[in-house]
């Protein structure tokens, strides 16, 4: 009977390894001896990049989203279709939207010549999003390193698991916890539309149907968006009218006001369980600020690979 007990202990023990296993691997400290110079190297290629266009910033963390939300965060996002590969950048919720993929291109350069071979494009992503939320004025956190890269993408991954604009609070709610998040972490992260562009195809359901907007906001986004679907689907608001090139909390008092660009966005605030968060972020940048690394640092324990599991590109558009 006693036996029997190790045993029952023994196997619980291996499947928690198991299960625990992929994030466990991952830690703050993973390259410091082998690419010392990893983050010198990064700032290095993408600074410079958001000096010179400030919403590069933003389109890199949203990479960084976009490729966590499909098969984990892995890099597959920057995989190009190639013959007999479909890769996830022509997917609805990427094409003629997803940018910023020949910044990567060069900080991975600037890290292969620190340290050939060694570094993940998963990794060099990861680390490039944290750079860009401070470079435009927002929290740092240490970053946990040790993700390798896909050999594979999912084109239908992408279409199904990445939240849509159209989204209400309950579709938003059930995507973030289907990768681990809470609601508490989805709300959260939205904050990172305090940062961007939208296009008009978007949004232009919500400045024309919605009534939960503020009639002034919709009739000064309608001049650049016009209702005919194919007519101007591709000219650009920001997603915080205020400060799109900052990262802060007025995001969120835009929500309190009615004055979301995207449907999805204003669902947060709109009578429902997310109202009080809101009104606590607009309360407190620092609440929303600690709340945010939180959630980028549990997105970044999703599904990653690991130990011999994947590869290291040096290509980060081609598999190895």
């Amino acid at each position: 009977m006693a036996a029997r007990a190790i045993v029952v202990v023994f196997s619980s023990l291996i499947l928690a390894l198991v299960a625990g296993g992929a994030s466990a691997q991952l830690s703050t400290g993973f390259y410091s001896h082998s690419c010392p110079d990893m983050l010198t190297a990064v700032r290095s290629a993408l600074h410079p990049a958001i000096a010179r266009e400030r919403r590069v910033g933003a389109s890199i963390l949203r990479l960084f989203f976009h490729d966590c939300f499909v098969q984990g965060c892995d890099a597959s996002l920057l995989l190009d279709d190639a013959p007999g590969f479909q890769g996830e950048k022509n997917a609805t919720p990427n094409k003629n939207s997803a940018r910023g993929f020949e910044v990567i291109d060069a900080v991975k350069a600037a890290v292969e010549k620190a340290c050939p071979g060694i570094v993940s494009c998963a990794d060099v992503l990861a680390a490039a999003a944290e750079e860009s939320v401070v470079f435009l004025g927002g929290p740092s956190w240490e970053v946990k390193m040790g993700r390798r890269d896909s050999t594979t993408a999912s084109f239908n991954g992408a279409n199904n698991d990445i939240p849509p604009p159209t989204s209400g609070l309950a579709n938003l709610t059930s995507l973030f916890a289907a990768k681990g998040l809470s609601q508490k972490d989805m709300v959260a992260l939205s904050g990172a539309h305090t940062i961007g562009l939208a296009r008009c195809t978007n949004f232009r359901d919500h400045i024309y149907n919605d009534t939960d907007i503020d009639a002034g906001f919709a009739k000064s986004r309608q001049s650049d968006c016009p209702r005919a679907t194919g007519s101007g689907d591709n000219n650009l608001a920001p997603l915080d009218l205020q400060t799109p090139t900052v990262f802060e909390n007025a995001y969120y008092k835009n929500l309190v006001q009615k004055r979301a660009l995207l449907h999805s966005d204003q669902e947060l605030f709109n009578g429902g369980a997310a109202d009080a968060q809101v009104r606590e972020y607009v309360g407190s940048q620092d609440t929303f600020f600690r709340d945010f690394v939180a959630g980028m640092i549990k997105m970044g324990d999703v599904a990653p690979l690991t130990g011999s599991n994947g590869q290291i590109r040096k290509n980060c558009r081609r598999i190895s």
